[in-house]
């Protein structure tokens, strides 16, 4: 844990049980928590014909584990029984095995709900009983399930409102045109139910975002549906229980439908009049409500030409410019029974271009939080400004009380005046895209009205308001987080407030940037970049459950791919991902440190989850992948492709480009090389053992020509390095330093951090994601600390000093800048935070038992650092992890989830005597070079002892 780690031994003085409250043994002992079907709780949408079943057990004692299971899995909850479960039983099976556990029974039915249940033996043979019922239900498992019903789309633009009309300029264009957007739908229908209601399931699809209403009430509370996809290729449906919103007797159904990404045909054109299009067509949408009676009988709601339709309110809405509401165009009743829609016309039904439809299993888009305003001023033009103390993406929501006709503008920034007295629109005024953040809203002049959008979304800390007659607080405005409602289950603390806050920041920054994507910003380009998602991926794995998001998002990347010639052989070609995904805003083929997050996601995925069905999955992509970024090997062996190490300090591709010191296909090749030793392992895992030893091959040769082109000796000092920080800390990283040169190289890294550099970092996404914990590693742990928590530029600190509360785009010398031009939401820069976990808190998977069935524990810390606790969610359950430091005193409280190792590395630790409660313990297995501890809680002390 200290910085002289490398000098330094480990003296294991005591290890004692942090009692768990547990008294009872056996079956009593055993608790079987947290039961879940393809990694959700009483999933609605199921669409695997095997589906996985997974477990958490809480148990007291130490080195437990599982020895069996059983699952049982019923079409009806009365018949789950191991003498009448109708759909399987497992029957008791020896394994330790207790997530992704295939489904083996009677074929799924589609749009069917079934219950099951497990049990488990432990290590000594002791059962549990039975868990808990738990259920899942399937969705549509085949394509003819949607036939009945028919995409409707709006007949007739007959909007009248003269705010339907927006400004559009980009940075390339010499005066601003007149834009409108695809008008926003309002569809309608009225059914009969003459039984009781047993059950109902509505399936919905919008080929741009929908709500779905029932007798006038919004069904579920997501917001910003579906998730954004390559529509043409794939969309999503959701499904929603509305059992208890439909009654006998009439039900009215009613749908709203925006543009969302997939009728955005405005922003990103340089020429409004470009027959470039970067929509997917007009907004459609399909609707199917199953309804079960009491008596078993069943019904069917479908979208058909018997709709109706309508324009209504929302008079514009694009997903960069924002939304439109004109109040006086209010429809009252529309979505409730009896109302008169003669003058409302059929609908039109449509044939979109869409090759297959499935079911969304990630969690959903919802409003997160509230937050109210810190301050509010009035800028010298006499607006009001507000400021909510945070960047975040969502929107606002206003409850003013005005004259019919006044009309309403909120412009949403990130940033203010260097003066501080007025917005500034530098990252989000439309410059690139050609459509600035603005919502407006037109009242209708009777009372109170309470309004916020439901088709845009905005990346924003303050607020410009114009057309109000009070001053904007809390009761007036207040902004909406919206985000991808993933579940937080890691954290992390310690006793330096300055990493406190940077974790808290790169959680911010990361929340921001999760709308059905990993984004690059909220705002200007909402864009999924594909280096930036492997570039923050670790660090969200150790925060978020986002097992269901990246399988979501790899089918985007595949989606996005296209065949390509190699670069030696150009008549060969191959699938490859473009820089972006999903979408349309750019099509260039992705350079390698980019494209590989195809492979990086689903080797993460693996690593963190356990489940190797995505590397099953995807693994004749990822192989093509690999092979045509091998076809660019030039005659000195090196792959001649890559990006480059984006964004270090200073850096402006047309300004400055000699800020990113590390050349682009330096940085790539260290990726590469780290490539393929993880394609090496997926051929492995696949059996494609002649793959293997090709990429093993490669790797040796890459290596030696990595070295052999970029390895120097620094003038005066003598001292190796690989010509910049961020090659250096790769090259380390990754393992391409020969045992023999790694002293020379890491005091070659030091020197320029500290010599050339000032105590300073000079890397970019790359090379900062790896810095820290590689400084550490290595024995540098105070050095990485001070990287880290010097004022002055380039820092982390240095940014948080200058009041940012997600991580920008770009550092620079902000106080000498005309304004903040760049992005100040990437969560690309929250990548480093896995430092946190991986050196402070010392928790890493292991390959060989992913999933955190074994895991490594290894905390290193600076000096300075006195305490530290993480804890990290795993499939089994929370490794908790706490250490502080008293009196030349470490003691760590541990905790391993049952049916999981923890390893200690001691190859610098000299141990003496081990001991629970005073007894002596025999862990599970100890070498001279690894310690291997089973489930339980510990409190492990020990002392630091210098070397003679």
């Amino acid at each position: 844990m200290d910085s002289k780690s490398k000098t330094s031994h480990l003296f294991i003085l005591l290890l004692l049980v942090v009692c768990s409250g547990f008294i009872d043994i056996g079956a009593q002992n055993l608790k079987l928590l947290q039961l879940k079907c393809n990694s959700q709780l009483h999933p609605i949408a199921i669409e695997s014909p095997n589906p996985k079943f997974s477990w958490i057990v809480q148990a007291s004692g130490y080195n437990k584990e599982q020895s069996a299971y059983q699952i049982i899995v019923a079409s009806q909850k009365e018949f789950l029984s191991e003498d009448k479960a109708d759909m399987w039983s497992s029957g008791k099976v020896k394994s330790s095995a207790s997530i992704n556990i295939l489904y083996s029974g009677k074929a799924l039915g589609s749009a069917t709900k079934y219950w099951w249940k497990v049990k488990i033996w432990d290590e000594e043979g002791n059962e549990s009983g039975w868990s808990a019922i738990n259920s899942f239900e399937m969705g549509l498992l085949d394509r003819s399930d949607w036939d009945k019903a028919k995409w409707v789309s709006l007949s007739k633009d007959d909007r009248r409102s003269e705010h339907r009309f927006r400004d559009y300029k980009t940075s390339g264009m010499k005066k601003p045109t007149s834009v409108t957007s695809h008008a926003v739908g309002y569809f309608r229908n009225e059914i009969n139910t003459t039984k009781k209601v047993k059950r109902a399931r509505a399936y919905i699809c919008g080929l741009g975002y929908y709500e779905l209403y029932i007798n006038g009430e919004k069904t579920g509370d997501h917001v910003l549906d579906p998730a954004p996809s390559n529509y043409d290729k794939q969309a999503y449906y959701v499904i929603y229980d509305v059992t208890d919103q439909i009654s006998k007797g009439k039900n009215a159904i009613g749908i709203i439908l925006g543009n969302g990404f997939y009728g955005q045909s405005i922003c990103w054109k340089r020429d409004p009049e470009s027959e470039r299009d970067l929509s997917f067509g007009v907004p459609a949408v399909k609707l199917m409500v199953d309804i079960e009676y009491d008596d078993g009988s069943t019904a069917q709601v479908l979208t058909d030409e018997s709709w109706k339709n309508s324009t209504g309110p929302i008079v514009f809405d694009n997903i960069y410019g924002g939304d439109t509401y004109d109040a006086r165009y209010e429809i009252q009743g529309w979505n409730k029974v009896n109302y008169n829609d003669k003058k409302w016309s059929k609908v039109k039904t449509v044939s979109p271009k869409l090759n297959k439809v499935s079911a969304n299993q990630m969690p959903p888009i919802k409003r997160l939080y509230t937050l109210e305003p810190k301050k509010v001023f009035k800028s010298p033009s006499g607006k009001w400004i507000v400021d909510f103390g945070q960047n975040i993406a969502g929107w606002v929501k206003i409850n003013v009380k005005e004259e019919k006709g006044q009309v309403i503008t909120i412009r949403t920034t990130e940033a203010l005046t260097q003066a501080g007295d007025d917005i500034f629109l530098g990252s989000t005024g439309g410059g690139a895209n050609g459509m600035a953040q603005i919502l407006t809203y037109i009242c209708k002049g009777k009372g109170l009205e309470s309004w916020e959008p439901k088709f845009s979304y905005h990346g924003f800390r303050y607020a410009e308001l114009s057309g109000i007659s009070t001053n904007p607080d809390v009761n007036i405005i207040q902004a909406i987080v919206v985000a991808n409602d993933i579940e937080q289950t890691g954290s992390f603390a310690s006793s330096d407030q300055l990493f406190n806050k940077m974790d808290t920041i790169s959680k911010w920054t990361i929340v921001d940037n999760l709308h059905g994507i990993p984004e690059d910003c909220p705002h200007r380009e909402k864009c999924g970049w594909l280096g930036d998602a492997h570039a923050f991926c670790e660090y969200a794995l150790y925060n978020y459950d986002m097992k269901t998001f990246y399988e979501k998002y790899m089918e985007d990347i595949r989606t996005q791919m296209r065949p390509t010639p190699g670069k030696n052989d150009p008549t060969q070609r191959f699938l490859v991902p473009t820089m972006i995904a999903p979408g349309k805003r750019t099509s260039s083929i992705a350079k390698l440190d980019w494209g590989i997050a195809a492979i990086y996601l689903p080797w993460y995925n693996y690593l963190y989850y356990g489940d190797a069905s995505i590397v099953k999955e995807y693994y004749k992509e990822m192989k093509q992948l690999t092979n045509y970024y091998l076809s660019f090997k030039n005659q000195d062996g090196i792959i001649d492709n890559g990006m480059g190490d984006w964004c270090p300090p200073l850096w402006d591709r047309r300004q400055n480009p000699k800020a990113m010191e590390c050349d682009p296909v330096v940085s790539a090749n260290t990726y590469f090389y780290d490539i393929l030793g993880v394609m090496k392992s997926f051929a492995s895992l696949t059996q494609d053992d002649a793959y293997a030893e090709t990429l093993q091959k490669e790797q040796v040769a890459l290596k030696e020509a990595f070295d052999k082109q970029y390895l120097e000796r620094i003038p005066l000092v003598g001292h190796l390095w690989y010509g910049s920080q961020t090659a250096t800390v790769m090259a380390l990283q990754f393992g391409m330093v020969s045992n023999e040169k790694i002293e020379s190289v890491i005091d070659g890294l030091v020197y320029n951090i500290e010599a050339v550099k000032g105590g300073h970092h000079a890397t970019g996404i790359h090379g900062n994601r790896y810095i820290y914990t590689v400084l550490t590693k290595y024995g540098k742990a105070d050095l990485a600390y001070k990287l880290l928590t010097t004022p002055t530029f380039p820092s982390q600190t240095y940014i948080m000093n200058y009041g940012f509360t997600t991580w920008p785009e770009r550092q620079f010398y902000w106080d000498e800048m005309e304004g903040l031009t760049n992005s100040l939401n990437h969560p690309m820069h929250s990548g480093f935070a896995a430092y946190f976990y991986e050196s402070l808190g010392g928790i890493k998977p292991l390959f060989k038992s992913a999933g955190f069935k074994n895991f490594s524990v290894n905390p290193m810390a600076p000096q300075a650092i006195s305490k530290t606790k993480v804890c990290v969610p795993t499939p089994y359950g929370q490794i908790k992890n706490t250490w502080h430091k008293k009196d030349g005193i470490v003691s760590m409280k541990l905790s391993i989830p049952f049916n999981t190792k923890a390893i200690f590395n001691t190859d610098d630790i000299i141990l003496s005597s081990l001991s629970i409660n005073g007894k002596k313990h025999v862990a599970l297995s100890h070498n001279s070079s690894e310690l291997v501890l089973g489930s339980g809680e510990y409190l492990i002390e020990y002392s630091l002892k210098e070397l003679e």
